[in-house]
């Protein structure tokens, strides 16, 4: 007997005006795709896949706007699925390619080796999804440069030492003082040949940190035998100053290279006396025409005394940064030397060129980089003007050797608004050359230059006649005390000594400043744009800290605190639905089937009592209801007891599937409604517990500290062959286990000697291929799972040791106690880092959504919240001053970050590029975070608007 939907789904078949285009069923078959792996797939499973391909969106059934409201939101997990995972590809930023030279008798030569960004679409056609593209810098100095920010002008100490392969380094750490923004942390710096490597570590009172504490948090540097010897005299300032300055320039000098149609050598190129009308157009675009003589500004190696090197030249500064732009029609011309040797002499020594090519898009093909004989310049970013729509055309050209780096080419790589182009090129040219310095040749000579440096600055420090304490005293010694009490006859020359060390670290910023190589980035702006993590503010006043917490639909979140677990609503006052007996550890809010797990324990920390429980979310519909623990024994997930931990698969899969950690053992269940079952009979998906099936138990080595789930996006393409893993992290190793097979596979193992602090494994998909983003300590490592080797050739490192990770690309976000640190996932590359006192995650299922008492003041929603009657206090208004309430008495605020403002959720691929807008200078905290405006209408810098047919109605 047919089932009374079947005949639902024919007459919707039959309607070609209810039937869906290629993309909408594309996208339903990414978020399908699984179902045939499963054991539990059935031939009406089959049947209802198949109709939902048929099937448009939105439906419209008039007798049905349950069903349809149900498929809809189906769809917009889906569609943040794939956002957050279908746009990580490294091809997104060019292919390498081999690209012949050729002569000026038209005989082609041995070329080089450059990675082609055109900004094409990797598929050959319009992407649902596209690259982001938001220009934002990365590594800027005023958050890379700490020497320089935080240590120059203040007390601090400096010691010098030698690790265990008798390689010498210097050590610098300076404790900050507990403020507005966070509580008392170390900044620490460990000078290596190698390179400057940060770290800041939590300061507890009364329990300051050793020495070789410090050390242990740095590879390789816990076997120390001898402690390192502290430097006394303030002069090391200088030194280390000299060191930083070893990571780059913080102003820039760029060739821009004018070129006709038809010239495809250098000499001809550099040959060309005067620029179009177009192309002075593009010039005055980049910056001011300058006179040079008198010029006492960054000059960029150009003469600015006699006209040497030219009458003009085009500056500008950009976000702090001073550049000169080297214009080959602007440098000096001789008709007698046809190789131009006095316009290569700059322009062929820039790391970076601009090439304008004259005709329009049509002869950007044309050009070669193989055709400029310069082995310095690594990066050519090749920019046409097309006079029909008024609009610039770039692509770009990287040698083989550099670095990924972004913001990735829009598709099509077409900009019409002059000032966003100007954006983007700037920002892509400033990362570009970032990106050269860590190519082999220049991080070789820049390794030579540090380790020559640091040898003799050692040598200097540690010799006879160096004022430094014993080690055997310092091994003993705090930080938390700048310097050891002293004699009382000498106190007051110590006392002398130190003031002098505050005073020649003053006058050396101050010098650094006026010569212009400050990394002051954002002082000298007038306009910095949006950043695309910029928080709102979602719910002002939340007087309990949080335990545990997910997102419910687009407005609500619940929150497990010590007090209860409490349902927040937009525009409503927060409520409580469990009381303080229910002691929630962990919850998950599971919309597609509209239930609710939580992990319940008897005593406030983690026992043998601990349980799991179901509850559907209609039941917190109602006003009024506070559930307490005799409500809990019908909800009980029966084999769950003793649980310490549990995983659910991301939204979007066919099945939900829940994983319990059960001490050595791992419990498998899943719920017996497939995902497109549930979205069309809404109303017969009312189980509980009933609606979880057990599949399987398996046993593994020890008890696991995080699990995550890895679907396998080929389950079904590959017959079966390719099953879903569970990852599993544990003291010093992750392991990968096969949830059919129940195999258990060693994935990734810590460095010997390394502290075992596992943080997350992250799943990614690169290219449809599935990738697990290992994060440990302060390291995030990438991983296959096709093989034992890692994917890429690098691992990143955080500045603080997160407790949790989000990957929203093109960017992943570490959260710690007091800080969110953003990076790029394609270099590691650090984009920004913002103070925000008591941090906590609360989840980033869809939209990021975190809890601080960040300090600043906000026009919010409190004088549409009513005051929740069962609470006690009335701390429902933010308060009046930043500074006149200490962090530990201001009440939470809930913000969010939105999913697409990061991830670039977009339909057509134009008007990728942001447009700056007016800002206020830098705050303390780097943050700034803003009441959230109407949903839909980002106040963030997203890499494109967000298409109208993703925006939910007006309420």
């Amino acid at each position: 007997m047919s089932h009374p939907l079947q005949h639902k789904a024919a007459a919707v078949m039959m309607d070609p005006s209810r039937r869906t285009g290629r993309r909408q069923r594309g996208r339903l078959v990414r978020s399908e795709r699984v179902v045939e792996s499963h054991p539990q797939f059935t031939a009406w499973d089959v049947f209802i896949r198949d109709s939902l391909l048929q099937i448009a969106w939105p439906i419209s059934l008039s007798s049905d706007n349950e069903t349809a409201d149900a498929l809809v939101k189906s769809s917009t997990s889906s569609n943040d699925l794939i956002s957050r995972r279908g746009v990580f590809s490294r091809r997104h930023y060019g292919s390498v390619e081999l690209l012949p030279q050729v002569e000026a008798n038209g005989q082609d030569a041995i070329g080089r080796r450059f990675r082609v960004e055109s900004g094409d679409s990797i598929s050959g056609k319009e992407e649902m999804f596209g690259t982001p593209s938001t220009p934002v810098l990365e590594n800027p100095e005023y958050q890379t440069r700490w020497y320089f920010k935080y240590f120059l002008g203040k007390l601090h100490q400096n010691y010098v030492g030698v690790d265990a392969e008798k390689v010498p380094f210097f050590l610098s750490v300076v404790l900050t003082e507990a403020n507005t923004q966070c509580g008392p942390h170390y900044r620490v710096i460990l000078w290596k040949k190698t390179g400057a490597q940060k770290i800041s570590l939590t300061h507890t009172p009364n329990k300051p940190m050793t020495v070789k504490q410090i050390l242990s948090n740095f590879p390789s540097m816990e076997k120390i035998e001898k402690g390192p010897k502290e430097i006394f005299s303030p002069d090391i300032q200088k030194d280390l100053l000299l060191l930083e300055e070893q990571e780059g320039s913080v102003n820039f000098k760029f060739g821009v290279l004018y070129t006709r149609p038809g010239q495809i050598t250098d000499d001809e190129m550099f040959s060309n006396e005067t620029g179009s009308v177009e192309f002075e157009r593009f010039t005055a675009l980049l910056g001011d025409k300058i006179r040079l003589k008198g010029w006492d500004k960054y000059r960029g190696g150009l003469d600015v005394k006699g006209d040497m090197t030219g009458k003009y030249s085009v500056y500008t500064i950009y976000e702090g940064h001073e550049i000169m732009f080297h214009v080959s029609t602007l440098l000096p011309y001789s008709k007698d030397n046809k190789q131009q040797v006095e316009r290569k002499r700059h322009i062929g020594n820039d790391i970076v060129n601009i090439v304008f090519v004259e005709g329009g898009p049509s002869q950007m093909a044309n050009f070669n980089p193989s055709s400029i004989k310069s082995q310095f310049t690594h990066v050519f970013a090749v920019v046409s003007y097309c006079s029909e729509d008024q609009s610039y055309r770039l692509s770009i050209y990287s040698e083989e050797s550099v670095p990924l780096f972004g913001p990735s080419l829009p598709c099509p790589p077409v900009f019409r608004s002059p000032t966003d182009f100007r954006d983007f090129l700037l920002v892509k040219l400033i990362n570009g050359e970032k990106a050269t310095f860590n190519t082999p040749i220049f991080a070789q000579k820049r390794e030579r230059t540090l380790d020559m440096l640091i040898k003799d600055l050692c040598a200097e420090h540690m010799g006879d006649g160096c004022r430094a304490v014993s080690s055997t005293m310092l091994n003993r010694r705090a930080f938390s005390d700048v310097l050891p009490d002293p004699p009382r006859g000498s106190r007051r020359k110590e006392e002398a000594r130190q003031v002098e060390f505050v005073r020649i670290g003053q006058a050396l910023k101050l010098e650094t400043i006026v010569k212009g190589d400050a990394p002051t980035s954002l002082a000298t702006t007038g306009l910095y744009k949006r950043a695309p993590w910029e928080p709102h503010c979602f719910y002002p006043d939340f007087s309990h800290e949080i335990l545990a917490g997910d997102s419910w639909g687009e407005s609500r979140l619940i929150l497990a605190t010590d007090s209860g677990v409490y349902l927040v609503e937009d525009g409503i006052s927060h409520r409580q639905i469990f009381d303080k007996t229910v002691i929630v550890k962990q919850l998950t809010v599971v919309e597609a089937h509209g239930i609710l797990l939580i992990r319940v324990d008897k005593v406030k920390t983690t026992g043998r009592d601990s349980k799991m429980h179901v509850f559907r979310l209609s039941d917190f519909e109602r006003d009024g209801e506070v559930r307490s623990r005799p409500d809990m024994k019908e909800h009980k997930l029966e084999r769950t007891r003793g649980c310490n931990l549990y995983a659910v698969s991301r939204p979007g899969g066919s099945h939900l599937r829940v994983v319990v950690s059960l001490s050595k053992k791992l419990l498998i269940m899943q719920w017996r409604h497939s995902a497109a079952w549930t979205a069309w009979c809404p109303a017969s998906d009312t189980d509980t517990v009933d609606g979880f099936q057990y599949l399987r138990e398996i046993s593994i080595p020890e008890s696991p500290s995080l699990i995550t789930l890895v679907d396998s996006t080929v389950a079904a393409s590959a017959g079966g062959v390719a099953d879903n893993t569970i990852c599993i992290g544990y003291r010093h190793q992750f392991d990968l286990v096969n949830e059919r097979s129940a195999d258990v596979t060693k994935l990734y193992s810590l460095q010997d000697g390394s502290k075992g602090h596992l943080v997350a494994a992250v799943d990614l998909y690169e290219d449809e291929e599935p990738e697990l983003l290992l994060c440990y300590n302060n390291t995030c490592h990438f991983q296959k799972l096709s093989d034992n080797v890692s994917s890429t050739e690098f691992d990143f490192h955080w500045n603080s040791i997160p407790t949790d990770i989000v990957c929203a690309f093109p960017y992943v976000l570490a959260f710690t106690s007091d800080a969110m640190e953003i990076r790029l996932i394609i270099n590691g590359n650090l984009v920004q880092t913002m103070a925000m006192p008591k941090l906590k995650l609360i989840t980033s299922k869809n939209d990021i959504f975190f809890a601080t008492t960040a300090p600043e003041f906000f026009q919010s929603k409190s004088e549409r919240l009513q005051v929740d009657k069962t609470e006690k206090d009335n701390s429902l208004s933010p308060p009046s001053s930043p500074h006149s309430v200490s962090p530990e008495a201001r009440p939470f605020r809930l913000y969010r970050i939105p999913l697409h403002a990061l991830s670039g959720l977009v339909a057509p691929c134009e008007r990728r590029c942001p447009t700056p807008t007016p800002e206020p200078p830098e705050a303390p905290s780097g943050a700034r975070l803003l009441a959230e405006p109407p949903r839909g209408i980002s106040r963030s810098c997203s890499s494109s608007p967000t298409p109208q047919s993703f925006l939910p109605p007006p309420k």
